[in-house]
């Protein structure tokens, strides 16, 4: 008979799982749609993230953006991607049509309101007096169009299991919402911790 804790154990049966893993989880969306908070969500809950903290948090995103920054140049350098088993990783969806084949990834999409995640991108810039002058119509329609594309590729990537999280959904319920991750993901991880996450101060340039 064991006298072990039985909480205790399932933390170490999911840490045991977790190392011996070679899923990728990816964490993608456009951005702004909330990817650092699901990466956020993932590490509170313990899972390991691919992240080397090169990009410092800042006002836009106080508490980190949890990236990596070699996953910029995935299309030139794929095998790259091989550092993430096990882990979770942050790819934009840019670079998310380069993810090369013979892996076993999981994908969590964050979607967001296009107007909402316009309305951010703005934002960010002109703090950072980079803004340029586009017409935010045809803005729009680039990203329309763009993300038409990267759902056509997960459609045909039907190997690649996706859980598509509505950013104003998640805040709305994280406690739901983390269940549904934890239960996608498989890895035993912490719901509780990983809701607690979520701070909905953090969601500015709402939308109706």
């Amino acid at each position: 008979m064991g006298s072990g804790k039985p909480g205790r154990s399932l933390e170490l049966a999911a840490f045991h799982n977790q190392v011996l893993s070679t899923v990728i989880t990816i964490v993608s969306g456009l951005p702004r749609s909330g990817t650092s908070l699901m990466m956020q969500m993932l590490s509170a809950g313990g899972m390991a993230l691919l992240t080397d903290h090169e990009r410092k948090p800042d006002i836009d995103n106080p508490r980190g953006y949890c990236e990596w920054e070699p996953i910029k140049k995935l299309a030139e350098e794929p095998r790259r991607i091989d550092e993430a088993e096990g882990k979770a990783v942050k790819v934009i969806t840019q670079l998310l049509m380069s993810l090369p084949p013979g892996r076993d990834y999981k994908v969590i999409f964050m979607e967001r309101p296009l107007a909402e995640v316009l309305a951010s991108q703005d934002e960010m810039l002109k703090r950072r007096g980079t803004a340029v002058a586009v017409d935010p119509a045809e803005l729009a329609a680039a990203f329309r169009d763009h993300m038409k594309e990267v759902v056509a590729w997960l459609e045909r990537r039907a190997e690649i299991p996706v859980c598509r999280v509505g950013y104003r959904k998640l805040l709305a319920d994280p406690k739901t919402w983390a269940a549904k991750v934890r239960d996608f993901l498989g890895l035993g991880l912490d719901a509780e911790a990983m809701a607690g996450q979520v701070d909905p101060s953090l969601y500015r340039n709402r939308r109706l």
